[in-house]
């Protein structure tokens, strides 16, 4: 009873902060806060699992929204409660997912926002360097590290460097060491 009140509380709170239960579209946060868990908040984790249910609010007792059925999707968690975590994907949906269905392990998406247009993989981290494939929208990368608007991506056919901002799952000028 007492869970059920706080978690009511905390969601009450929630609505009162954000001003809606809309899903708003992504937004790169320009700075970050520790969460509970002593990690920044927002930061960027992947899907450990093939079915992860995302939930209307932080506890089993809510209901499912929807269900990713792909592991290693990434998706940026911007808020934590107690175990669960309130994440966003891509296309700026949001919702709450129990921490152990999440990995620290960094993956991104290649322009998720685009259907037509090709991603240049580069074999060094610059824009004059030779190109060594063209990757589509949707491609998912394992991300290595990132430092001067470049990121080292990999994949089971390609390995290369990526422009930042083309990728969803790494924040733009953020420094990944490998």
């Amino acid at each position: 009873m007492a869970r059920s009140i706080a978690t009511a509380f905390f969601l009450l709170t929630l609505g009162v902060i954000t001003g809606s239960t809309s899903m708003a579209p992504p937004v790169f946060a320009q700075g970050t806060t520790t969460g509970a868990t002593g990690l920044p908040v927002p930061r960027f984790v992947s899907l450990k699992s093939d079915r992860v249910n995302v939930r209307l609010g932080p506890s089993r007792e809510h209901d499912i929204s929807w269900t990713f059925v792909q592991s290693g999707l990434p998706v940026e968690i911007i808020q934590e409660f107690e175990n669960w975590r309130r994440i966003r994907d891509w296309e700026g949906k949001q919702g709450w997912v129990f921490h152990s269905l999440l990995s620290g392990r960094r993956t991104a998406l290649v322009t998720p926002w685009e259907r037509d247009n090709r991603t240049p993989l580069r074999a060094r981290s610059q824009s004059d360097a030779d190109i060594v494939a063209e990757l589509e929208p949707f491609v998912l990368t394992a991300v290595g590290e990132c430092a001067g608007g470049w990121c080292r991506v990999s994949g089971e056919e390609f390995n290369g460097w990526l422009d930042q901002t083309r990728l969803f799952g790494v924040y733009p000028d953020e420094l990944i060491e490998d």
